[in-house]
């Protein structure tokens, strides 16, 4: 595959990608499994399907937009599904995270309705769904690298207040931060990283990404920024070990990319398990 990437395009875009994807996609993660949040990639994820389906159908309808990137519109979607869960919280203060199923419910019924127009799945819609190297192009590449520099910037001026609100979102409101404002900004970013996603890990896979990594993290890191580094570690290593291991064993990308980080995990799990028997043993020795 080594030599590949230098003679094939759409490898080096795939490979390229997959590095932006594998550290974005855990970045934000972190936040979100924190914030109690993670099932907010499913619901988003969905949304981004039916603006997917949206896209193809109107292709199919309209001629002109024949050329337009499907991923455009289901960022659309997936903006304006961030919004309506923002909106959702507001109404259902006490719960909160009903809006979460609402949304996800929603974007999978428009999903079935634009997909049923568009006289069911074809080759286009099922490469968003679980992922495809070839299907990468250079476009999508150059979308993805503005999408990564935009939410590093963000991150770095805004990272003390998503810390804050993200361990006390009350102490954060009375400090002054404005956390509705914040919050806005974040979950935006979410819906642009998930939308960004879909080409090589899928819309069925992609908030896998987002928090197996951390949860691997989270069991064996001694503090907040070693969680976002060792996520960002086990995101790299899931998806470039995915990557290489479709090529050569001819698997879907997005479902090797999951595997590998589900084992990562498994091994984080049972290694922690191992230190702290290991330090029963000792303690016992030594009493």
């Amino acid at each position: 595959m080594i030599q590949g990437i230098f003679q094939y395009e759409f490898l080096q875009n795939a490979f390229l990608t997959g590095i932006l994807i594998g550290f974005l996609a855990p970045l934000l993660g972190v936040f979100i499994v924190v914030r109690r949040l993670s099932l907010i990639a499913d619901a988003l994820s969905h949304v981004t399907l039916a603006g997917i389906a949206a896209s193809l159908l109107l292709e199919k309808y309209f001629a002109a937009l024949s050329g337009l990137n499907p991923l455009y519109l289901g960022m659309v979607f997936s903006v304006g599904g961030s919004l309506f869960i923002e909106k959702l919280r507001g109404v259902y203060k006490h719960y909160q995270e009903l809006a979460i199923p609402i949304i996800l419910s929603g974007g999978i019924g428009l999903g079935v309705i634009f997909i049923s127009l568009a006289d069911g799945f074809n080759t286009d819609l099922y490469s968003y769904l679980f992922g495809s190297v070839s299907a990468v192009s250079r476009t999508d590449l150059w979308v993805i690298f503005i999408i990564s520099i935009v939410v590093v910037m963000t991150i770095i001026l805004l990272y003390k207040e998503l810390f804050l609100l993200s361990f006390d979102e009350e102490h954060a409101k009375a400090s002054g931060i404005a956390a509705k404002s914040i919050h806005f900004i974040f979950i935006i970013m979410v819906a642009l990283v998930i939308a960004a996603s879909m080409r090589i890990v899928g819309i069925m896979l992609v908030s896998s990404l987002m928090t197996l990594p951390v949860a691997a993290s989270i069991r064996i890191a001694k503090g907040f920024k070693q969680t976002i580094f060792l996520s960002i570690i086990f995101g790299e290593v899931s998806v470039l070990g995915g990557l290489f291991a479709s090529y050569y064993l001819d698997l879907a990308p997005g479902g090797t990319i999951v595997m590998i980080a589900v084992a990562i995990l498994v091994f984080t799990i049972f290694y922690k398990k191992l230190i702290i028997k290991n330090h029963v043993s000792q303690g016992g020795a030594a009493g």
